[in-house]
């Protein structure tokens, strides 16, 4: 499985939610609501989720292994960050 497209979707400059994205995969199914959080030592992404009955969140859609996990953070920060960039650029 390939990670096919990423679209930043909104960028917060305050807040720790610093992003809500889209991730596509192999050119024919997207994970929308994937959110780029700020921890208190580095950024992080944190996956579509709904509250439960009990006020507990669970994860709609994630990945199932570290390896996957780490392929889409890495990828989704690093987009990101391209991101910011370009936003500085325009400014």
């Amino acid at each position: 499985m390939q990670i096919t497209d990423i679209k930043i979707r909104k960028i917060n400059a305050e807040g720790r939610m610093k992003a809500v994205v889209s991730v596509t995969f192999d050119d024919c199914f997207v994970v929308h609501d994937i959110k780029v959080i700020e921890g208190q030592e580095k950024l992080f992404i944190a996956m579509p989720s709904r509250k439960t009955p009990d006020g507990e969140f669970k994860d709609i859609a994630h990945p199932i292994n570290a390896e996957m996990r780490e392929l889409l953070q890495n990828t989704v920060l690093a987009k990101y960050e391209e991101s910011l960039s370009e936003i500085a650029v325009e400014d």
